[in-house]
């Protein structure tokens, strides 16, 4: 049976803990006051990307996957309330039904004819283009031929010319290319072929990753750098920002920046007389398997068609309501119930258990949100919540702890949260990042690199950090800490604290990378083994 001063230090501890999630919650929970650019006379934006795969399951990948057309008459529906015109990348799975829809709603489109790595496809959607481009000329304000084809090294330049060269012929509709601005400045000799040059600019996704107080400054540089380079007019075919998603260095995914980035660039758009498209309509969850986390989570209404953000007022990250207060309270009713059944009833005791049940409970509910937004399939939900039930096991086995001293349990759960924790520290590692750009690799090679590169992986510190701060600092203040003579811990929390380092010196703006090195260096400090301890 633990001292009284030890379940007292506890149970500050614990509180503090509290306080600290309480503000946090609060913080997330509070309006924002934003920029309220300046919008037309009509209320209505410039253009946005409209893809229909947006429900459970649905992606562009399966060939059968057909929008019904019931499906792009109601989103065309919702989008011409805000925009004049919408953007497809392809005329494949029912998108040839969006110029008929948008013509009777008064709407524009840039119409797009994906091209990717067979020909046979790329002329079939090169051909369907034209016909659709030719039929509705007074909707189809713009033909884009290829979407970061180049970028993606699926086609040549001279591939690339060819199509644009045809188009032209074929067609009074305005033709156009569409790629990263950096790809535009690889290849000039595209502007020759174009009416006007549709420019990806992407702050989020730079090689330089730009916080979203840089990225209105950033855009402007690109435009700058662009407006003094091609003679043709320059068309913003993609910009935005994530409201989920992993950090990339000073580039943080959240709904507040994505409706601060957006209204600044409208408001500069306004002020600059630019052309723009902005990325995108609705939230595609398919991205996810592309981009991780953050692929399916640009969208300005989310997969239910409910709007994020207006344009107009402040903004709150999160709206939680009581949900907290709630799991936490059941977090403190089921601990307070493990620690009676144990026999233990003194209040220094119960002020321990109860307010860790009330850090479980609350934290579980921030972990099941991490979970839906992070896990892509089956693997992934089973390896998430295997480390998340881990870790409540952990916390719930303190009770038992506290009236019965150290278990072999809790030497297993330490084992695999470390084990677990160095995996991860090894695959958040962006490796991509110690590869040249312009450097040929077979894309066998660049597919298992991608599927291991820490890019597209978020940092799980929801799952990891309460159970971590209780191994290391509660177990130390309840007088717990044991050190094992289990001498692989070295060589285990080596290796993870080392690639959590490579992770934050390759990012070092990223605060989620520095908690996570945080998070290391306690599962460290709390399984590393006493001297002489056997390897």
């Amino acid at each position: 049976m633990l001292k009284t001063a030890a379940l007292w230090r506890y149970s500050i501890f614990n509180f503090l803990l509290i306080a600290f999630l309480a503000h946090w919650f609060w913080q997330q929970n509070q309006p924002v006051a934003l920029t309220e650019p300046e919008l037309p006379a009509n209320g209505k934006l410039n253009c946005v990307s409209y893809a229909p795969y947006y429900g459970e399951g649905e992606t562009p990948f399966i060939a059968t996957t057909v929008a019904e057309k019931s499906r792009v008459e109601q989103d065309l529906r919702l989008l011409s309330k805000r925009f004049d015109c919408v953007r497809t990348y392809s005329v494949n799975q029912g998108l040839d039904y969006v110029p008929e829809v948008a013509s009777k709603l008064g709407m524009k489109v840039l119409l797009g004819a994906w091209i990717g790595y067979t020909k046979l496809e790329n002329d079939k959607e090169f051909e369907r283009a034209i016909e659709l481009a030719n039929r509705y000329p007074d909707t189809v304000k713009g033909l884009i031929i290829g979407n970061e084809v180049l970028l993606r090294k699926e086609q040549t330049e001279e591939v690339m010319l060819a199509y644009l060269q045809e188009a032209q012929q074929r067609t009074e509709v305005p033709v156009t290319y569409a790629d990263v601005w950096e790809f535009w400045l690889k290849h000039p000799r595209l502007e020759q072929t174009v009416d006007y040059i549709t420019v990806h600019v992407l702050p989020y996704w730079e090689d330089d990753p730009q916080s979203v107080d840089n990225a209105i400054q950033h855009a402007e540089n690109v435009m700058d750098k662009l407006g003094h380079t091609f003679t043709k007019p320059l068309f913003i075919g993609e910009t935005g920002w994530p409201s989920v998603g992993k950090h990339r260095n000073a580039s943080v995914p959240s709904l507040v920046n994505q409706a601060s980035y957006l209204r600044q660039f409208i408001q500069v758009a306004h002020n600059k007389g630019w052309h723009y498209n902005l990325i995108e309509a609705i939230d595609q969850p398919w991205k996810r398997d592309l981009e991780g986390t953050v692929g399916g989570y640009w969208g300005l209404y989310d997969t239910k068609l409910n709007s994020k953000f207006d344009f107009k007022g402040p903004v709150a990250e999160r709206q939680d309501g009581v949900k907290p207060l709630i799991w936490g309270f059941a977090g403190l009713i089921i601990f307070i119930i493990l620690t009676l059944a144990r026999k233990e009833n003194r209040l220094p005791a119960l002020l321990a258990t109860g307010s860790l049940g009330a850090l479980t409970g609350a934290t579980a509910y921030v972990q099941w949100g991490y979970l839906i937004a992070a896990c892509r399939d089956t693997t992934e939900w089973t390896v998430l919540i295997g480390i998340s039930l881990v870790g409540i096991i952990a916390l719930l086995n303190i009770p038992s702890l506290i009236t019965r001293g150290q278990n072999k349990l809790t030497h297993s759960l330490l084992f695999i949260l470390v084990l677990a924790g160095m995996i991860t520290s090894f695959l958040l590692i962006p490796k991509m990042s110690f590869i040249p750009r312009d450097v040929e690799l077979h894309p066998m090679i660049v597919h298992v690199i991608y599927m291991m590169d820490g890019r597209y992986r978020n940092f799980p510190l929801t799952l990891y950090a309460l159970p971590a701060l209780q191994y290391a600092i509660g177990f130390s203040l309840l007088g717990l800490l044991h050190r094992t003579t289990f001498g692989r811990y070295r060589k285990l929390n080596i290796v993870a604290l080392v690639t959590a380092l490579i992770c934050l010196i390759l990012e070092p703006l990223n605060t989620h990378a520095l908690l996570w090195l945080g998070v290391i260096i306690l599962l460290a400090y709390a399984s590393w083994p006493r001297k002489g301890a056997r390897v």
